[in-house]
């Protein structure tokens, strides 16, 4: 299958022309597709997508409804169809595995490496599981079984079994010959030949530019370099942190006795780092996954818990306003100026907080430099709090007319940055401390301590300077 995507093929006709100039499916032709699937047409629906790369199938798809995805997934052929699944959002990849028989699903998935096969059969019901794994050589089939018998998000599970390994005696001409001579067992992706001992312990490994710039003659022990063997069970974002740091293009995967059992490249390291990202993008907003095709009722379930509360800690702070509201009657500019107060609050908390998050994702934040970390935020929340003081208070004054008003909230303004630049860095350094995720509790506290420590520091102020 060609890997160009269809706009760049200079041959190819009008049919074909499905990307923008910015790599985006166009409307005209996602309409085309929608056509030939409403009048049943499978040969023109296969010749519109033949020449599309997978990853623009599976954006295609995520266009269609359930009743278009349902015709065209009939009519990919099955080198292109194996090749989309991997690329497919969850949620669609299911029901699209449900449309598919499992004698074209097994012949689809002996096109894939292990890795991205195993991924696959993971989605399938458990009757559809038997049937696809019965329908595969042995081979394939023990593959997968043996990736799926590592627990979900890990380098056992995203590791291909597909290795090149060389034994420690060999020379370089050895090595060349021996890849030379696999032809259809190649890995289709591979960077390094790790060379093993006896044990199939990997000692070290070659890149395949060093193998092919050596003589035949010089020994695999003489040109070898330290490899970073990740442990089979491993967490798939701790391999993701241990390719970044070490700018890795693959890595070998080891079982629990240290032996050789597959490797992982740079390529599913890219996509674990993008869905650790976005994982962490979407709970600090209080939301897990949704895909294109998620349904009005999962996402509900998904958003509402977080939402409760809110609602819980939003009565708290408004409690604190009911305690003042002798104050609020004697002088009804409090209540105009008093969300000022909490939203500067709550942004400024909530820049502390990202930057905490991300930190502490990246390891750039831990218990050796926490305190320096946190005493910068506190300085910066307070020279923060200070200009904007200044601003809102020449806001107020030029507004009401009153000064104490005016350095009433100043003040207020001042305490409630710092104490959200204390609580955008305690709060996510405090739960990642309790082993749990800073992304998904973070904001709701934050916000919280935002709009409480607003309320109480400009009424209570209020209270004693202006009443």
């Amino acid at each position: 299958m060609s890997e160009r995507p269809a706009t760049l093929d200079p041959d190819v006709n009008e049919d074909h022309e499905a990307l923008d100039e910015d790599y985006v499916l166009t409307a005209a032709f996602v309409e085309k597709v929608v056509d030939a699937a409403d009048d049943g047409d499978g040969m023109r629906l296969r010749s519109l997508l033949e020449d599309l790369h997978p990853a623009d199938v599976a954006d295609l798809m995520g266009f269609l409804t359930a009743e278009h995805r349902g015709v065209v997934v009939l009519w990919l052929p099955p080198e292109l169809l194996a090749e989309t699944l991997p690329e497919l959002d969850d949620g669609i990849r299911e029901e699209v595995l449900e449309r598919v028989a499992p004698g074209t699903l097994a012949e689809a998935l002996q096109e894939l490496d292990s890795d991205d096969a195993a991924a696959v059969v993971e989605d399938l019901e458990d009757d559809q599981r038997e049937k696809v794994l019965a329908a595969m050589p042995a081979t394939d089939r023990a593959a997968i079984e043996n990736s799926l018998g590592y627990a979900e998000d890990t380098a056992g599970r995203l590791m291909q079994r597909e290795v090149m390994a060389a034994p420690l005696f060999w020379s370089v001409g050895d090595t060349i010959d021996h890849v030379r001579a696999q032809g259809e067992d190649l890995p289709e992706l591979f960077f390094d030949i790790y060379v093993v001992d006896p044990h199939n312990k990997p000692v070290g490994g070659i890149p395949i530019s060093g193998l092919l710039r050596a003589a035949r003659t010089v020994k695999l022990s003489d040109l070898m370099e330290p490899v970073n063997a990740i442990a089979a069970d491993t967490d798939q974002e701790e391999v993701a942190y241990i390719f970044e740091k070490y700018h890795l293009i693959s890595a070998p995967v080891v079982d629990a006795s240290g032996r050789l059992v597959g490797q992982i490249t740079v390529d599913d390291i890219v996509n674990i780092i993008q869905e650790e990202n976005r994982e962490d993008i979407l709970r600090l907003a209080g939301v897990s996954d949704e895909s294109r095709g998620a349904g009005v009722f999962g996402v509900v379930r998904s958003r509402i818990p977080w939402l409760v509360v809110n609602l819980g800690t939003a009565l708290f702070a408004s409690s604190v306003i009911g305690a003042f509201t002798k104050e609020i009657e004697a002088l009804v500019q409090l209540a105009i100026l008093m969300p000022v107060v909490a939203s500067i609050g709550g942004n400024s908390g909530t820049q502390a907080l990202t930057v905490a998050v991300r930190a502490l994702a990246s390891r750039e934040l831990n218990s050796a430099n926490a305190m320096r970390i946190l005493s910068r935020e506190v300085l910066v929340g307070l020279f923060n709090g200070a200009a904007i003081a200044l601003l809102l208070g020449a806001v107020s004054l030029l507004w009401f007319r009153i000064p104490l008003l005016s350095l009433t909230i100043g003040l207020a303004v001042m305490i409630n940055l710092v104490a959200a630049s204390l609580a955008g860095t305690l709060i996510p350094l405090i739960l990642d401390r309790l082993d749990r995720d800073p992304a998904v509790a973070s904001p709701v506290f934050v916000t919280w301590i935002t709009d409480t420590v607003g309320f109480l520091s400009f009424l209570g102020l209020a209270g004693v300077i202006l009443l």
